[in-house]
């Protein structure tokens, strides 16, 4: 294993503090990939042509950019890139939730829709616009607000907001975040659960349709319903997400990671990595290492 080179962020909150709200306007993106223990509710705007990364996901953003993180392990970067705004305006909204405790508040009834967000942003949620729109002049006002209680609600009306919006995006990939598989339907969890501990070996759709009573076409059809991707397209997914991890994680070479994941060939692995994330594996861990600096 190399050394861990991810910022791990000391955040100004106390004991006792909830959240931490930061407005600013700045010129540039200057920090580096990071994670930290808190949640972190992220906004940029007139910053287009900046690149987010958060886990394995990176994308080139627009004028608005809204991203929740909920997980501790997830690194996330906004990079300057080709972004030639001379005034970004970012509000970062970091706070204190455990919403693991099934006692906890989060598992009431009122919360539900946000406790549904929160499981979905450990892997980085990003907003469409509408979203964005929905909630843009209640983040404008936050840092404004003094009295802490009333800050307090006011994010969680953002955050109740946000969570009845459709349309949000999760970002990495759930092998990368280290996230466990989730499913309404017990037949696809228990494939998924399946391909997350037997991603590297072969896997055939009959042998997995057999596992679950359904024929192969059944099955299929079943699957795509009900998680979006052909099974196919999903296995090649969770494959990638823990080859992107090795590639920031270990010194292992290229083509070490392509065979410890379940790949047959360097040259198929390459080029599914390329058509999924946008560059090559090697870009990868180079463009990780460059942002990243040791702690």
């Amino acid at each position: 294993m190399s050394e861990s080179r991810v910022l791990h962020e000391i955040t100004p909150l106390g004991d006792h503090d909830f959240m931490y709200v930061g407005d600013r306007r700045k010129k540039e993106f200057t920090y580096p990939i990071h994670c930290h223990d808190l949640f972190e509710l992220n906004f940029v705007e007139n910053a287009a042509g900046c690149r987010r990364t958060v886990g394995d996901s990176s994308e080139v953003i627009g004028n608005y950019d809204l991203v929740l993180i909920t997980s501790p392990q997830l690194e996330h970067v906004w990079e300057q890139y080709e972004c030639h705004s001379d005034d970004i305006h970012e509000i970062t909204v970091q706070f204190s939730v455990d919403f693991t405790d099934e006692h906890s508040i989060y598992h009431t009834n009122p919360f539900n829709s946000i406790l549904r967000m929160f499981m979905r942003a450990q892997k980085g949620l990003a907003f469409p616009m509408p979203a964005i729109m929905s909630v843009y002049t209640r983040l404008m006002r936050l840092s404004s607000i003094k009295e802490g209680f009333y800050a307090v609600m006011e994010l969680m009306t953002i955050l109740y907001e946000l969570s009845k919006q459709e349309g949000a995006r999760e970002l990495s990939s759930s092998s990368f975040a280290k996230v466990s598989v989730a499913s309404d339907s017990r037949r696809v969890l228990k494939v998924k659960n399946y391909i997350e501990e037997h991603y590297c070996d072969e896997l055939r759709l009959a042998q997995l349709s057999q596992m679950v009573g359904m024929t192969p076409s059944a099955f299929s059809r079943f699957f795509k319903q009900r998680t979006g991707k052909n099974l196919n397209e999903y296995i090649v997914d969770v494959r990638l997400g823990h080859a992107a991890r090795l590639l920031v994680d270990t010194t292992h070479t290229v083509s070490e990671i392509c065979y410890e994941t379940g790949f047959n060939t360097v040259c198929n692995f390459n080029r599914l990595f390329r058509k999924r994330k946008g560059c090559n594996p090697t870009d990868f861990r180079d463009k990780y290492r460059k942002t990243k600096v040791i702690i």
